[in-house]
């Protein structure tokens, strides 16, 4: 007999608190692992899909940004609806709920490249990723609570690292299988049925890909319900639909949440224009398959920089982790945008490292002592997450308004600059 998540009473010690007890399911921890692993992968391909349908579309890159505007807008939508589903039906059956929605929305990339549809593209895009914000609300909050607190902000450092795996791998993969056409003409060379029939054959590639990943997803899917009932322990508060927005008049949660909305914001744009950056003759000058698999630099050193911080977060402070690698981003992106050559592509590249451990450290600093209220602020960091939406359009924007795309990255600039004067507010723990 299935039996629904337990509520927890105003009682009931906080699962964040430092004297909570740990969520017991052995061996779940690896099932989260492999979760952060395929929805980082899948956020990833965005950064390889985007040029192509950039040059499929002919789009400038205020109208190809709208692939990540999309894509991140469901976290805003998704965000509150996913957590309450979550507390209703519980982590592992949410999980599978999402994985689901990712499969749906791998398998709508089959009308629009028959259609050669763009607007199709992007609501492919948008279902995807409400599937993936459902799993992201489940992954987050469960990480922390199975293990001490004492080690959360390591651990989920680590576990974000099987994230950065993903997104290390998937566009190594997918600049192989959607950027490496051999297409010896351009969309902007034709028209009409041509056109048509050309955007067709191209986007065959991308529906492949996705093709392949909706397999994935439903084995996983059937794994993950294999194990529904292995979670002991869990509690939720339950509470009103928008009740995790009181969490933002709690001036450590509601700057995190600004954090989360200009890292992830800041993050994106910057892999978002890494081929367009990196094919300048000013830059590398290199063809686009080869800019593509250029991506897998941007991505390994985050996966670096987490396995390599969620040591040192044992170790010094977090808050002042995290105002220090907000630095060296803002330096990396100094060097970038006033040098040329592989200066210039490798500095924009390196700032991946840097970028490795700021979303679960300003996840962790957020929302630490939240107790049964995590899967709230769980809700409300994943509406944040639409700062992946608004920065890159707006970079996008910027880019067309200047024609360039060195002056577009000021933005990200000052998104870590708030980031950075966040690390120093929270570097002590919270009351």
């Amino acid at each position: 007999m299935q039996v629904a998540p337990e509520v927890a009473s105003s009682t009931d010690p906080h699962p964040l608190a430092a004297d909570a007890p740990a969520v017991d399911a052995p061996g779940l921890q690896y099932f989260v692992f492999a979760l952060f692993f395929i929805f980082g992968g899948i956020t990833s391909l965005n950064d390889v899909i985007l040029p192509k349908l950039k040059e499929l579309f002919t789009l400038n890159y205020t109208q190809a940004m709208l692939v990540q505007f999309c894509f991140f807008t469901a976290y805003l939508i998704i965000g509150i609806p996913g957590a309450q589903l979550v507390k209703r039906i519980g982590y592992m059956r949410g999980a599978v709920v999402g994985l689901l929605t990712m499969m749906a929305g791998c398998l709508l990339f089959i009308p629009a490249s028959q259609t050669a549809t763009y607007g199709l593209f992007l609501f492919a895009l948008f279902v995807l990723a409400s599937g993936v914000v459902v799993v992201q609300v489940v992954t987050n909050p469960l990480i922390s609570l199975l293990g001490p607190q004492k080690t959360v902000h390591s651990r989920l450092t680590f576990a974000q690292a099987f994230n950065s795996l993903g997104t290390t791998v998937f566009p190594l993969v997918g600049a192989t299988l959607i950027l490496g056409s051999l297409a010896t003409v351009t969309a902007a060379e034709l028209s009409g049925p041509a056109l048509d029939a050309y955007r067709s054959a191209e986007s065959a590639a991308i529906v492949r890909t996705y093709l392949g990943l909706a397999v994935a997803l439903a084995i996983i899917a059937a794994v993950v319900w294999s194990f529904r009932d292995r979670l002991k322990g869990e509690r939720h508060e339950q509470s009103s639909f928008t009740g995790g927005f009181q969490l933002l008049g709690r001036p450590r949660f509601g700057w995190g949440a600004l954090c989360i909305f200009l890292y992830v914001g800041a993050e994106v744009a910057i892999g978002s224009l890494i081929v367009n950056y990196l094919m300048q003759d000013s830059v590398m000058a290199l063809p686009e398959q080869s800019a593509g698999q250029m991506i897998a630099y941007y991505w390994g050193g985050a996966l670096v920089g987490r396995l390599i911080g969620s040591a040192l977060l044992r170790l010094v402070s977090p808050g002042l982790i995290l105002a220090g690698v907000a630095a060296g981003a803002i330096t990396l992106l100094l060097i970038s945008t006033n040098s040329t050559g592989e200066v210039a592509g490798y500095s924009l590249l390196a700032i991946g490292l840097m970028n490795s451990i700021m979303f679960p450290t300003i996840f962790s600093l957020a929302c630490e002592k939240l107790g049964p209220r995590a899967a709230d602020g769980s809700g409300i960091i994943n509406i944040a997450i639409f700062g992946g939406a608004v920065i890159p359009l707006l970079t996008g924007m910027l880019a067309d308004a200047s024609g360039s795309l060195r002056t577009a990255l000021i933005l990200p600039a000052l998104c870590y600059a708030v980031i950075l004067a966040y690390g120093f507010y929270a570097r002590r723990p919270a009351a």
